[in-house]
């Protein structure tokens, strides 16, 4: 997706400048409460644009409730998510459109996680870990048993793995889960969704009976990534959820 922008200013690249500093944080340490690499940081400092899918991680970071001079706008266009790549109609018509967002926002975020920690451990030496980054955008996502195993062939490999399932949801085909590491990344899609999705969802026509943040359950017919990867349980290698086994076909094969 074109992701939308916030129009940047010398205006509010200076509030935010001010504010961070009155907080008293370094531009690393508010750069990694925000998400953001520094230097993306840094760019909003000088007055350079700010994408939507970032704002509120940035007014959260400084406490602000929204950016100043937004009071106005409404922030929320759900056409901008219906244009995207990783939109599915199916998603949308069988769990509702804040389902459908939730991946669209989740897999962007996730995607720009991947991508900058893909960065940093391609300037370090082979073999090099998530855990070892000085700021890692994934570190705390993952399953903390296997951190050591998060290298760059994996994270390529988990991007890749992304990329496949945007594609086949916006192609609508049939979202059949078969690997660990695809249950991690609809389970982590949701959770870095989750605090936009507070924003969004007042401004959603939202049923009672829908559950946005439940459907990768739904659609796993179980709660087994959370019971496993993310309960802070020893698992071993039989384990069909160890380490070793997500990139096996596991679940729902043909």
């Amino acid at each position: 997706m074109s992701a939308r922008s916030v129009q940047g200013s010398a205006e509010l690249g200076k509030k935010i400048r001010l504010r961070r500093n009155e907080l008293g944080f370094t531009i690393e340490e508010a750069a990694a409460k925000a998400g953001v690499g520094a230097k993306t940081w840094s760019r909003y400092e000088t007055g350079c644009s700010i994408r939507q899918d970032k704002v509120a991680y940035i007014c959260q970071t400084l406490h602000w409730k929204r950016l100043p001079g937004e009071e106005g706008q409404t922030g929320f266009d759900i056409g901008q998510y219906k244009s995207s790549p990783a939109w599915s109609q199916t998603l949308a018509d069988t769990w509702g459109d804040a389902a459908a967002v939730s991946f669209v926002i989740g897999s962007d975020i996730l995607l720009d996680y991947i991508r900058q920690d893909l960065e940093a451990l391609s300037a370090m030496p082979k073999g090099s870990h998530i855990g070892e980054l000085e700021i890692s955008w994934l570190d705390m996502g993952l399953p903390q048993q296997f951190l050591m195993e998060y290298d760059y062939d994996f994270l390529y490999y988990l991007q890749t793995v992304l990329l496949r399932l945007r594609m086949r949801v916006a192609q609508e085909e049939p979202i059949t889960i078969r690997t660990v590491a695809e249950e991690v990344l609809l389970y982590l899609a949701v959770e870095e969704s989750r605090f936009l999705m507070e924003e969004i969802l007042p401004k959603i026509q939202v049923e009672e009976e829908e559950k946005w943040d439940s459907w990768p359950f739904d659609l796993c017919d179980d709660m087994d990534v959370v019971t496993f990867l993310y309960s802070g349980s020893y698992i071993t290698e039989e384990n069909p959820y160890h380490f070793t086994h997500w990139r096996e076909e596991q679940f729902h094969c043909d």
